[in-house]
């Protein structure tokens, strides 16, 4: 059987640092085009638009999309509508009401999906939903804290309309919260930051709760300074579980855990494959819609202006 061939849409630094070496090392799949308009990539062939790589007659299984939320939507479609299994980068889409229309459309065409919620794939996530599992949970304190200008520098769309903001990192920690815990969330209250030179926040504290009234508040911020902050405390009446660095690290009453040594992006790639394989998708929009709700109830709070 061979390899499930690969295109890569987008070629910057997380296609770059993540995504290629994931790919090389899993003999499931080969990277076979790579469709960007920066620099090339190196051992493969490489088109202007994912539209010139559809159309030269290389043969491709599946696409793997790591160009910014904005403007991704009409290039999902496009694959989609080619017969292509998708891998969409997070947050998979501008708004709500595409993501939602890639799922039913990856439906009818019968075609293998994922929104790759790449931090579910951290090494301590399932260790940690093991643990969670019959536990009696009484409160969750999310603090997710970054420097915008070491993680995206330079990157402006991260402030315009749709480029989320803080929650770009954020949507990281909702995307983990979502997987771990057993009902679903809902937004009871936001309050965003917003510099007053740009359209998304730079920072948000938000509240929320499931059908049981589970107290869940997270704080994000964007302007942290060098030492990131990207933890989850889980306190339940049987002790309290804590994951730090982004999840790759867990303990449980203090105590560290051993994890999985398997890197995210490598479990990303061997999910997909076991979704094409298994003719089966994995869409959730869940952290997606978190955020949705929390511009929605949100209240806004103008701050000083930033500048990278």
């Amino acid at each position: 059987m061979h390899p499930i061939r690969l295109g890569l849409v987008g070629y910057g630094k997380i296609a770059q640092d993540q995504h290629v070496p994931a790919i090389s090392a899993n003999p499931a799949f080969q990277l076979v085009a790579v469709a960007t308009q920066g620099q090339p990539c190196p051992g493969v062939e490489n088109f202007k638009s994912l539209g010139e790589l559809l159309e030269s007659g290389l043969q491709v299984d599946a696409i793997a999309f790591c160009t910014p939320p904005q403007g991704r939507f009409a290039l999902v479609q496009q694959a989609l509508a080619a017969g292509k299994h998708v891998l969409v980068e997070k947050p998979p889409c501008g708004t709500l009401g595409e993501a939602m229309a890639l799922a039913s459309q990856a439906g009818e065409q019968g075609v293998s999906g994922l929104f790759a919620w790449h931090s579910r794939y951290a090494p301590g996530i399932e260790a940690a939903r093991d643990w969670l599992a019959g536990r009696t949970l009484q409160s969750v304190q999310i603090d997710w804290k970054e420097d915008v200008r070491k993680w995206h520098p330079g990157q402006a769309w991260i402030w315009q309309p749709g480029g989320l903001g803080v929650f770009d990192p954020g949507i990281n920690a909702l995307s983990i919260a979502t997987h771990l815990l057993p009902r679903a969330l809902f937004v009871e209250s936001a309050e965003l930051r917003v510099p007053s030179n740009c359209q998304s926040p730079i920072a948000a504290s938000i509240k929320m709760s499931d059908a049981n009234q589970l107290d869940v508040r997270a704080e994000f911020d964007f302007d942290h300074g060098h030492d990131e902050l990207w933890s989850i405390e889980i306190r339940c009446a049987e002790g309290v579980l804590r994951l730090d660095n982004g999840g790759a690290l867990l303990s449980i009453d203090g105590v560290r855990q051993s994890v999985s040594q398997e890197g995210e992006y490598a479990a990303v790639y061997r999910h997909f494959q076991a979704l094409i394989r298994d003719k089966a998708s994995d869409l959730d929009l869940q952290p997606l819609r978190l955020v949705a709700d929390s511009f929605f109830v949100g209240s806004r709070a103008l701050v000083e202006p930033f500048y990278d």
